[in-house]
């Protein structure tokens, strides 16, 4: 078990939560639903975003029965570093990836052995399934034992074999969905094997940001959203009846690219293509609830509801913003960059049976924070070298009023490796610029720039004012906490961890 008497501040916070979840929580192990959008800004959900100009009344209903996070951050602004720190509790720099995403046929990220979120509450008699965008890599079989090669006139891919390393490797008892459906192999997989024959070359689907691959004949987009709606709803009935709480990871593919949004849904927003996509991703949690609610489930059962990082780009900002509308919610940057951004995400938790009225939380928290939450409700005791970078959020859910705080900071991390660190008003972003695809993009741009970047988020919650130089004190304290959590190779309490592969790395010249 973890050591918690590491400062009065993670003292107080073991008192309390130790309080709280014995005295309140009095319920069965509950189901828990996680769904995770995909590239969905903070300010495409309605109930977060007064003056946006897209409805979400399903997701919106979340936080009408629950409580609505408006502090909230994925632990990286791009897709896998945050699925790998949801599932394991980790921060991602501490694995292999230090910066960027996995590609098409790239080898497993998670580590054999660590104990992940499936793996967890399947030790707790948990059902666990996973359906959507894995994106975490798997070990393809090759016909001959050599690095997977999937181009027009030469394919080593061995389809017939089983692909290890992935979900079923992990824990997850089920899978249905893909690596990412803008990668090729185009097709669905299930569990370890491959769904048809991938025997067709797509050398450019008529979408952006698909990559050239094989994949099944007659492959089309925009069916997988609506696949994996049926699908979940089916798990859910026959997970209803087999009297055994369940597990279900929802990483849907939507509204990231490719936009494909299916027919129903075009033009329900009145804007553009991937307004009409969050529309999709709006129906597809009211498709959950009504599936919850026609089995008698939704009184013990945890549905959480986020996204893995900001808002893309190729949403059309220029056109939305002329329509009154902003992805970002006011928060400069978007996907990819360190800026607010890139990371702070919409985060939705409902539980009926112990969350009994809509309430708001404004601290910080982290989408790494549910492994230990999850730990916590089902009476895990995570190891030193489990959940390193997670706090059990069970207080707030149970007290959504309290004032005492769960983090002690949290670390923030952009596509090309950036890093910022935030503790309660103040964040120091350890580089020049945006370290993503905003201005002032890594290289030229952030030339004379100063090389650290301090903002008050409270009074200046659009990151304009660099205060680095008027608070020097602050800028050494954050330097000094942040290089502490890189050094123990965790941020909570307890025994040193290591981090895997060379230290310093590139991202951490600033140190010198």
């Amino acid at each position: 078990m973890r050591h918690h008497a590491t400062g009065f501040i993670f003292l107080s916070h073991f008192l309390f939560s130790f309080f709280f979840a014995n005295a309140q929580l009095k319920t069965d192990r509950p189901n828990i639903i996680f769904i995770l959008a995909d590239d969905l800004g903070m300010g495409d959900v309605s109930c977060f975003n007064k003056a946006g100009k897209i409805s979400t009344p399903n997701i919106d209903k979340i936080g009408r029965n629950g409580i609505m996070f408006t502090d909230a951050h994925s632990s990286a602004a791009v897709c896998t570093p945050t699925r790998y720190g949801i599932l394991t509790g980790r921060y991602n720099w501490r694995s292999r990836l230090k910066q960027g995403v996995l590609v098409q046929y790239d080898k497993p990220l998670l580590e054999t052995g660590r104990t992940n979120m499936a793996s967890m509450l399947k030790s707790k008699g948990y059902l666990t399934a996973a359906m959507g965008k894995w994106h975490l890599g798997w070990n393809w079989p090759t016909t001959d034992a050599k690095p997977p090669v999937d181009q027009k006139d030469e394919c080593n891919l061995d389809y017939t074999k089983p692909i290890s390393g992935g979900p079923t490797s992990i824990g997850f008892d089920y899978f249905f969905g893909m690596d990412a459906p803008n990668y090729p192999p185009y097709a669905y997989m299930e569990n370890d094997r491959i769904l048809g024959k991938p025997t067709v070359f797509y050398p450019k689907q008529p979408y952006a940001d698909c990559r050239p691959g094989t994949g099944v004949e007659g492959w089309n987009l925009e069916k997988i959203l609506p696949e994996i709606q049926q699908r979940s709803v089916n798990y859910i009935r026959k997970a209803a009846s087999s009297g055994s709480p369940f597990f279900l990871y929802l990483p849907i593919t939507a509204p990231h690219t490719p936009i494909a949004p299916d027919s129903s849904s075009i033009g329900k927003s009145g804007l553009n293509v991937y307004a009409d996509f969050v529309k999709q991703v709006d129906a597809f949690v009211g498709a959950i609830q009504q599936a919850l609610a026609a089995n008698n489930l939704t009184e013990n059962t945890i549905l959480v509801f986020t996204s893995d990082n900001g808002c893309s780009p190729v949403a059309d900002f220029k056109f939305l913003k002329e329509k009154g509308h902003d992805p970002s919610n006011g928060y400069r940057g978007h996907k990819a960059d360190i800026f607010e951004g890139g990371h702070r995400i919409p985060l939705l938790v409902q539980w009926p049976a112990t969350i009994k009225r809509a309430s708001t939380v404004s601290q910080t928290v982290s989408l790494n924070d549910f492994m230990a939450t999850f730990a916590g409700i089902v009476g895990y005791d995570l190891k030193d070298n489990e959940a390193e970078d997670s706090y059990n959020l069970l207080p707030v859910l149970l007290k959504p009023s309290t004032n005492v705080a769960i983090r002690e900071a949290t670390v923030h991390h952009s596509i090309n490796g950036s890093f910022a660190i935030r503790k309660g008003d103040w964040k120091l972003i350890l580089a020049a610029g945006s370290g993503g695809w905003s201005f002032p993009t890594p290289g030229k741009a952030e030339e004379g720039l100063p090389s650290l970047q301090l903002y008050n988020l409270k009074k200046d919650p659009s990151e304009k004012n660099n205060l680095q130089y008027q608070f020097p004190a602050i800028v050494e304290t954050m330097k000094s906490l942040f290089i502490k959590y890189v050094q123990e190779g965790r941020s909570t309490p307890g025994k040193f961890q290591s981090n895997d592969g060379p230290y310093p790395w590139k991202q951490l010249n600033f140190l010198n």
